[in-house]
């Protein structure tokens, strides 16, 4: 195996998810072991590729919302207020406060 570009790698990345996706098991395990051989990818890497998973999200997922926007508007004025200290005391004043 010969040393490959990245625009090589693309090429025939998109030739073989083409056939990959249209084929039977059998099939895809050939396009597989001939993609594996000629890339030097690793075999799991190999399939992602070949699937071809552009829907699937990039990053982390965001985080649920703990407090809506009328309390943290509070928190925010409480955390300016006590000249932005850390949380972990911050949740000390706010237990005083209430």
């Amino acid at each position: 195996m010969g040393w490959l570009s990245m625009a090589t790698r693309k090429e025939l990345t998109a030739a073989a998810e083409a056939r990959y996706r249209r084929s039977d098991r059998a099939k895809k395990a050939r396009i597989l072991d001939e993609f594996v051989d000629i890339t030097g990818f690793h075999r799991k890497h190999a399939m992602r590729l070949l699937r071809g998973r552009e829907d699937a999200p990039s990053g982390r997922r965001a985080r649920r919302r703990v407090y809506n926007e009328a309390e943290h508007n509070a928190l925010v004025l409480l955390w300016e207020a006590s000249d932005r200290i850390c949380g972990k005391r911050l949740k000390a004043v706010n237990a005083c406060a209430d």
